[in-house]
């Protein structure tokens, strides 16, 4: 999440910034917040599920995002960079189809500096999204999966916590094996939903 917030800019003037960035940064509430980077074990669960998602959904509508690609937050004016997304009817701001506007499924990785804003604060804004039907939370640290599936105006969860178990994505009609998720990302205890996080 955030590192530095500078002065207020408008969203025309974020987007031609960050168009040429070297970095990634969020656009907030006519702020700029520089992205920090991820560690190992983010970087495979992420790498993990682009090819998993990528590979059932290959002859499907569907398309997969990893982090890459912005995601604007209509209802708030907001652009953010979920750790993937998934667009099954993508529409896209403008003619550089670098800002989507359609996700039905968006995925974070939790970490220390994250977890609080995209629990809270970001899945706030996420849910304005009239296309998301699922916003899913990986733990890092050890095996626990967080899915909440739209029905209406509600959210509901479920948790699993067995490398044995699967996520099931009721939005893409699609099952991933957790141990296919977490393949290489965790510490030897972390299969155990006692252990010490």
């Amino acid at each position: 999440m955030a590192t530095a917030a500078l002065n207020r800019y408008t969203p025309e003037e974020y987007l031609a910034l960050e168009r040429h960035a070297e970095f990634k940064s969020e656009y907030i509430d006519g702020r700029i917040i520089a992205m920090t980077g991820a560690q190992r074990p983010h970087i495979l669960i992420v790498h993990n599920l682009d090819r998993e998602l990528g590979t059932r959904l290959l002859d499907s509508p569907c398309e997969v995002y990893p982090a890459e690609m912005k995601v604007k937050i209509d209802a708030s004016g907001r652009y953010v960079y979920p750790d993937l997304c998934v667009a099954c009817e993508p529409r896209f701001e403008d003619g550089t189809v670098d800002v989507l506007l359609t996700p039905v499924l968006i995925i974070e990785v939790l970490s220390d500096s994250t977890e609080s804003y995209d629990r809270g604060e970001k899945f706030f804004h996420y849910r304005q999204i009239e296309s998301l039907r699922e916003y899913v939370l990986l733990s890092q640290k050890k095996c626990l999966v967080e899915r909440y599936v739209r029905a209406g105006d509600f959210w509901h969860l479920s948790t699993v916590d067995e490398l044995d178990g699967s996520l099931t994505l009721t939005s893409l009609g699609i099952e991933i094996p957790l141990q296919r998720i977490y393949a290489k990302a965790l510490p030897a205890n972390a299969s155990d939903p006692d252990a010490e996080t």
